[in-house]
């Protein structure tokens, strides 16, 4: 144990006593929030190393683990030592299957991911010009509580779907219940007590809840995994067992593997500009929504409604999208499952700490970090999709201008699996009811601009056959 002069420096840097919270706080917290997101060292692999370039290459399973645990941990770290914010970052759902499926089809590998890197590069200019920042705080704060209420919704919606509760199907309704309309399957029970013992455990305040829950639940699963006879598709990408190889050494591989200009060789300029943008706008407003989401759940907004060191924050995210590229693991950018650490107890960056150590880890016991399956993790969204919907009073509901543009947004994410879409619809929402109420001058200026540009997001293909694009 470190002493106490050392431990007394960190609560200082870190400002751990200040914000109200505990070193043991911020360890569960860090935990959480990296039990939450470890899938993606399992289901980025899957989703970059399942396609092919060009070429019809394909990049290697073990390589992409190894990267992609290595940025997380990086840039995990610097996060909370920048912004000293409990903010977790890896590589980005979404992003990653854009340029799996849609750019690298069209160039090499390397090609895709310069574009990635150029696109993180853009976001790191326009976070030291402060106009990124600008941007967040000229948000009415309607639309801030909005974000934060439909972030909680979508979280809550991915734990549901992970997990296996909720599935999409053909026709008509498009999601149920189960694969069937039933619920079927010993994960499914797993889940289901998974999210009876954390609201259980919330209830009661008890300390650890979310992590006591993701440990037991990964007890059970491995326990029934053993005894009962379950196909191993059924738990989903992680299967609850024990490995032969615990340990397994990293290859870095793919590290610096990209060209930065290469994709102006294969494809027309006009192409690669549609292409950055719609990365650039994904990532710019999704790490937006997440800022605001967990700050605002962490009680450290501003009686303004303003994030914290939100420029270091703003500047080490693109930084994040530009790593990811380099490493050829896509953007890396801001997590909302580190709402999960903050439901723990985290409120600093030393949360951050704790779950980049765990990252780092995990670049040798990726084996290891594989055994906590979907069922016995998604709990954890649920419930802090409840506590983050708990902001929904503070919307003035009687005043339709910024109630149905909230509504629009709380409604939009989980229903398009999306937080830009979300926060798009929010923004054109707001800007037309505000203009057919006769209240323009409400409307700061990078709001108008923010709403024009989500409607070429929206028209991106209409877009793409006026310049000639395929």
């Amino acid at each position: 144990m470190p002493p106490p002069a050392a431990l007394a420096r960190l609560d200082t840097f870190f400002q751990i006593s200040e914000r109200g919270s505990t070193f043991g706080r911020e360890a569960r917290g860090g935990l959480a929030t990296f039990f939450t997101m470890a899938y993606i060292l399992v289901l980025n692999p899957i989703i970059l190393g399942g396609a092919t370039d060009i070429n019809g290459d394909q990049l290697s399973f073990p390589q992409l683990v190894t990267a992609t645990a290595l940025v997380a941990a990086i840039m995990t770290a610097l996060m909370g030592i920048t912004a000293n914010l409990p903010l977790a970052l890896a590589a980005g759902l979404g992003i990653n299957a854009m340029v799996a499926f849609q750019i690298a089809p069209q160039m090499t590998w390397p090609d895709a991911m310069g574009l990635v890197v150029i696109e993180g590069l853009i976001l790191c200019v326009l976070s030291a010009t402060g106009l990124r920042e600008a941007v967040m705080h000229a948000i009415p704060m309607p639309l801030k509580i909005a974000i934060s209420v439909g972030i909680g919704m979508f979280i809550a919606f991915i734990g549901f779907v992970d997990a296996g509760f909720t599935l999409g199907r053909e026709g008509s309704p498009p999601v149920g219940l189960g694969a069937t309309g039933e619920l079927t399957g010993w994960p499914i029970l797993v889940f289901c007590l998974g999210v009876l013992l954390t609201l259980a455990l919330l209830a009661r305040g008890m300390k650890g809840a979310i992590l006591i829950s993701i440990v037991a639940m990964t007890v059970l699963a491995v326990v029934v995994n053993a005894i009962a006879d379950i196909a191993d598709q059924a738990w989903g990408l992680s299967v609850p067992e024990v490995p032969d190889d615990i340990v397994a050494g990293p290859d870095f591989g793919l590290l610096g593997n990209f060209s930065l200009f290469g994709a102006f060789d294969e494809v027309s300029g006009v192409t690669v500009v549609l292409l950055v943008f719609t990365l650039f706008l994904t990532d710019f407003f999704d790490t937006m929504g997440t800022a605001v989401g967990v700050t605002s759940e962490a009680g450290l907004l501003d009686e303004r409604g303003r994030v914290p060191r939100l420029g270091r924050l703003l500047f080490t995210d693109g930084l994040a999208a530009a790593a990811g590229g380099a490493a050829s693991v896509s953007s890396n950018t801001s997590y909302i499952e580190s709402a999960a650490g903050v439901g723990e107890g985290a409120r600093t960056g030393f949360a951050n700490m704790v779950t980049g150590g765990l990252f780092t880890l995990s670049l040798f016991f990726a084996p290891l970090a594989a055994i906590v399956p979907a069922q016995a993790a998604a709990p954890a969204l649920v419930a802090v999709g409840f506590l983050m919907m708990t902001q929904v009073g503070r919307i003035d509901w009687a005043d339709y201008t910024v109630a149905i543009p909230a509504f629009v947004t709380v409604a939009v994410m989980p229903f398009t699996f999306s937080i830009t879409n979300g926060i798009g619809a929010g923004f054109i929402a707001y800007v037309v009811l505000k203009s057919a109420a006769g209240r323009t001058r409400e409307i700061n200026w990078l709001v108008w601009t923010a709403a024009a540009l989500f409607v070429i997001y929206f028209a991106i293909n209409p877009v793409e056959q006026l310049f000639g694009v395929d």
